[in-house]
């Protein structure tokens, strides 16, 4: 949208700026600051998706006991912040449990973003949340930072489709206070429930450690159940399914088929011996009905 003169903006309610804040406050050389208009504010989808975040950390961080009435207020010295992503992400994170003052409080902060940060990878864009953002009661910051984490964390959680409010952003130039009017997304449409889901195995390896040795532990439970008839016992994944040979066997009783000894190596130790693995691996898809005597 086009920018404005200031002065459009001061016959404004004096409710646009943010809680505690005024727009005449000065911005050092080319800085910028959002606020929300009331209309804004009002806007029932936003009311909605503030709404949903609030009672999903409350639900998350009720055995805790900690509960947050407002996310303007109570997410900006990171403590509800430390105990939602460690709940989360089943991480301990070095940082203090009870930060009195205002340095305490922000160093907290920064330990837990960093840490998100790391969680979250480029999975989402982070530029529209910060440190400072955050701590000084940025609502539409906490908001994206928010639900960036349900989606990392509970991608099943229903957020309201398509939120996008009006915003009025403040630059301060070389000629002074400029002012624009733009549309923030908050929320995609569907919140991408129309795009392919991902790859089931790089959901898993984004889950807690503990939880991946868990769905180890039942894929190996699940291996040797179908390995037992052949006297066979895998105790190892990463180690025992190297060369191929307990998968082609695995392969061979899922599938109903059977391969003669002589046309594999079941110790393959040369590279010819491998390549023989190979072909028989390439060749087992065909092999539903076939059986070598």
């Amino acid at each position: 949208m086009e920018p404005e003169p200031l002065y459009n903006l001061l016959q404004l309610p004096k409710g646009v700026a943010l809680p505690g804040e005024e727009v005449e406050e000065e911005l050092p050389q080319g800085g910028k600051k959002k606020y929300l208009p009331p209309a804004s504010r009002k806007d029932p989808k936003f009311l909605e998706l503030q709404k949903v975040l609030t009672e999903w950390i409350n639900a998350t961080l009720l055995p805790e006991h900690i509960v947050v009435r407002s996310l303007e207020e109570d997410m900006f010295d990171g403590l509800v912040l430390h105990h939602l992503f460690q709940t989360l992400s089943g991480l301990k994170l070095e940082a203090e449990e009870i930060a009195l003052t205002t340095a305490s409080q922000r160093r907290k902060l920064e330990v837990v973003l960093g840490a998100v940060r790391q969680s979250l990878g480029a999975e989402e864009p982070q530029d529209v949340w910060s440190v400072d953002a955050i701590f000084n009661k940025d609502l539409l910051a906490t908001l994206h930072l928010l639900v960036a984490l349900a989606r990392r964390f509970q991608p099943d959680l229903a957020l309201p489709p398509d939120v996008r409010v009006e915003v009025i952003t403040i630059e301060s130039t070389k000629g002074g206070l400029r002012s624009e009017k733009s549309l923030e997304q908050l929320t995609t449409s569907s919140m991408d429930k129309d795009q392919a889901p991902g790859d089931v195995f790089d959901e898993l390896f984004k889950l807690a450690p503990e939880k991946v040795g868990t769905v180890k532990e039942a894929i190996m439970s699940f291996v040797n159940q179908k390995l037992e008839r052949l006297g066979l016992s895998v105790q190892d994944l990463d180690t025992q399914f190297a060369d191929g040979v307990i998968l082609l066997l695995l392969i061979g009783q899922l599938e109903g088929f059977f391969l003669h000894l002589k046309e594999f190596h079941l110790t393959p130790r040369s590279p010819a011996e491998m390549g023989s693995l190979t072909e028989a691996l390439l060749g087992s898809s065909n092999l539903g009905n076939h059986t070598t005597s």
